[in-house]
């Protein structure tokens, strides 16, 4: 059946509070198969809300699939929730090997596609936040003197932008002084630069499993060792898992998303949180945070693992890529004890950041435009997210399991097992459909009938028929 595990985090709506708290009675059978819900008076008495509120999430839970209305009679569950398989393979312990990446990716990256579905397709809903954002460069730029324009900026980069970093950090919990920070080019550069100055050639680093592609091209690329780990759509890395490999192999370093990894979406829950740092102390493990999608959350921004760090031993990265736009290629890092020779590493290997453009972001969050965008964002990306899983719910494919996140721009597709994503790929680009397969996410060669999809873009006509093509592509 059609399984949907859900992510917990904190949830800015009470609707939200509501769905999710529906959504977890029947992940955890409270409600089964076919059983009535509580009705909509008891649920406004449960929860302290109104009649609306509760007719907003029951509409949104119906509206995924999840239950159905029935005249006279209330709401009732549709789909019975059973567990990925993804998130059963905990027994199946890796070895480490050396990565090596697919050219899938580098032909993915060559049609801008990692996130489109129909990259041909326009997208049409204009972003209030990037015209702010560009009037903002635009102002910078204009205000640049000619003295400025002869210097390279600081190694730590802009001093302003670090303070609204900051600031910024500090309304999700972490408290982190701006002389802290380092700008980057973004957060793949950002993992470059915390393994470089963290690992030699050779090390062992553990990575999440299925995880993102990048990092694998990263470590190929730096002649690092890859061990991968079991990690569900519902928490997470298996800390089970990874203690096991580390009383095993000698760990350099992990590489983790807690916050709405890449494919699945998933939330690290705190305790396991905090099981990664007490492993991390033990083993005397390097932990390279990546905190790209935590600003892409549909509630409130969780904390990052990085605010329970005590001892400077995780490294966080992140950018504004996923969050504002892809172009924008701004990003930072925390490198806790590694930070002077991260520093050191970005002057040798960059040399310098854009001051204008890094001028400009910074007048863009001091002014509020930021903030503005991330509340806007949300509920585009829910409203995307919402319709690409009302769609997929109408594939009549059995067994086939969708994520549900609460963050991240993507869902990870666990389709039945005589599917093959990767085969299907050349033929869905002959009719202008790009794909990214499961495969692509692990070194393994796992994961062949699995498919991530992305809720970045709008759903227009032709992105809606692009994947009604899809699904007869991968069953016909």
């Amino acid at each position: 059946m059609r399984g949907l595990p859900v992510s917990r985090s904190p949830l800015r709506y009470r609707y939200q509070q509501v769905e999710a708290w529906l959504f977890e009675g029947i992940e955890q059978k409270r409600w089964r198969l076919g059983e009535k819900l509580p009705s909509i008076r008891r649920l406004c008495q449960l929860h302290q809300v109104s009649k609306a509120t509760v007719l907003h999430a029951l509409m949104h839970l119906e509206a995924q699939g999840w239950i159905e209305a029935r005249p006279k009679s209330g709401y009732f569950v549709t789909y019975h929730v059973n567990p990925p398989k993804a998130a059963q393979s905990h027994n199946i312990l890796d070895v480490p090997r050396l990565a090596n990446v697919s050219d899938l990716f580098l032909d993915i990256m060559q049609r801008s596609a990692a996130f489109d579905l129909l990259p041909s397709s326009p997208t049409l809903e204009e972003s209030p936040g990037i015209r702010t954002l560009n009037r903002s460069i635009a102002r910078a730029l204009r205000q640049q003197n000619t003295q400025e324009s002869q210097y390279y900026d600081s190694p730590a980069g802009d001093a302003g932008l670090r303070s609204q970093l900051s600031i910024h950090q500090a309304r999700r919990g972490w408290r982190v002084e701006s002389d802290e920070l380092c700008i980057t080019s973004g957060t793949q550069q950002g993992l470059f630069l915390a393994l470089m100055a963290s690992c030699q050639p050779g090390d062992i680093v553990a990575v999440e499993s299925p995880g993102f592609y990048g990092v694998l091209q990263l470590l190929e690329t730096l002649g690092l060792q890859v061990i991968e780990v079991p990690s569900s759509v519902n928490h997470g890395m298996d800390m089970e898992a990874l203690e096991t490999m580390l009383q095993r192999w000698p760990i350099r370093a992990c590489v983790v998303a807690p916050a709405f990894s890449t494919p699945s979406g998933a939330l690290m829950p705190i305790d396991r949180q905090r099981r990664l740092l007490d492993l991390a102390e033990r083993h005397d493990l390097v932990v390279i945070e990546d905190d790209i999608y935590a600003d892409t959350a549909l509630g409130e921004i969780p904390a990052p693992l990085k605010a329970l760090d005590t001892s400077g031993r995780v490294i966080l990265c992140s950018s504004f890529s996923k969050s504002v736009s892809r172009d924008l290629r701004i990003g930072w890092i925390c490198g806790g004890r590694w930070h002077q020779q991260i520093q050191q590493l970005k002057v040798v290997t960059q040399l310098a950041n854009s001051r204008f453009l890094q001028q400009g972001v910074a007048h863009f969050m001091a002014e509020g435009g930021f903030a503005a965008h991330l509340r806007r964002q949300r509920q585009v990306l829910q409203r995307r997210r919402d319709q690409l899983m009302m769609s997929l719910n109408e594939w009549p494919i059995q067994p086939m399991t969708i994520s549900r996140p609460l963050g991240g721009l993507s869902i990870w597709l666990e389709l039945p097992e005589a599917v093959n994503t990767l085969n299907a790929y050349s033929e869905a680009l002959r009719q202008g459909i790009v794909i990214t397969p499961g495969p692509l996410f692990s070194i393994s060669g796992r994961y062949a009938n699995c498919l991530r999809l992305s809720f970045a873009h709008p759903w227009n006509k032709q992105r809606l028929q692009a994947l009604a093509r899809l699904k007869t592509l991968l069953f016909k």
